[in-house]
């Protein structure tokens, strides 16, 4: 969801290059990074952490450049087969964050009225993702309220 509430062009980055296995220098046993993965996700990282901290840390000394390449597993994947996953997604969770703050930010500061059509941008993707999300990684009746999302964050920290 690239610049969707501006005027401006989308956005632009590099893509990863494509590549069909690992390189030759990374030769972790595929189980040991599951293991890792699964541990790293009961010490409280997002799968987002846990990809970065296998690329720096690596298993054992080793660099992990791309769990999918060395396990032919998403991140996500290797989660759900271990039933670690979080209970709200981790893209979800962090809008819902960035809501809070600004909610809180406006309450504070009535007269803001660039943070207040920020929260209004915010809290519009949020449900959208809720939209998405409904009834595959979350309740069926599922609904966002800035209340919720406030008592959720708290429960997961």
């Amino acid at each position: 969801m690239a610049r969707m509430h501006t005027r401006r062009r989308g956005s632009s980055g590099s893509d990863k290059p494509s590549a069909d296995e690992p390189p030759e220098w990374s030769d972790v046993d595929p189980e040991d990074i599951e293991d890792r993965v699964v541990e790293l996700a009961e010490q409280g990282y997002d799968p987002s952490q846990i990809g970065m901290t296998l690329r720096d840390e690596g298993v054992t000394g080793t660099p992990v450049p791309d769990v999918k390449l060395a396990t032919g597993k998403k991140i996500s994947e290797i989660l759900e087969e271990n039933d670690a996953t979080a209970e709200v997604p981790e893209d979800l969770r962090n809008l819902m964050e960035r809501a809070v703050r600004l909610r809180e930010h406006v309450r504070q500061n009535p007269q803001d009225a660039q943070n207040k059509r920020a929260l209004q941008n915010t809290e519009a993707k949020v449900r959208r993702l809720v939209d998405y999300y409904r009834g595959d990684e979350l309740e069926p009746d599922f609904t966002y309220t800035p209340d919720f999302a406030a008592e959720l964050l708290e429960d997961l920290e």
